[in-house]
């Protein structure tokens, strides 16, 4: 079985005794690019489906953007959260979509501008 299905498979159990909230801890870490779009796509269908609060965490900018309607920006240890950004893009469609959205780049930088370096 495949990374991806394996992937699909571990949500829907988790679904199965329907969660008021899930966590998703760097979800499509070990995935490579496509496949980790393809499965974005799948995850956020069903989570929008399902109505779940979700909470994920990232360390991907890209991903974070493009899958959640809140970004909270965390600081160096000890984490404190110290920024939320609203994502309000134009036309909240599938994650791969959505990277393509003309406010993308503009979160992108605002992200990136709060991360310790």
């Amino acid at each position: 079985m495949c990374l991806y299905n394996i992937q699909r498979v571990a949500l829907i159990r988790t679904l199965a005794i329907n969660p008021d909230i899930l966590l998703l801890d760097e979800p499509f870490s070990k995935l490579d690019l496509i496949t980790r779009l393809n499965i974005s796509d799948d995850v956020y269908k069903i989570i929008k489906q399902e109505k779940k609060t979700t909470i994920i965490i990232s360390h991907d900018i890209a991903e974070c953007i493009s899958l959640c309607d809140r970004v909270a920006v965390m600081s160096k240890r000890p984490g404190t959260i110290k920024k939320i950004f609203n994502i309000n893009l134009l036309n909240k469609d599938l994650p791969s979509k959505n990277r393509t959205d003309e406010k993308f780049y503009y979160y992108y930088d605002l992200l990136w501008k709060e991360i310790d370096k």
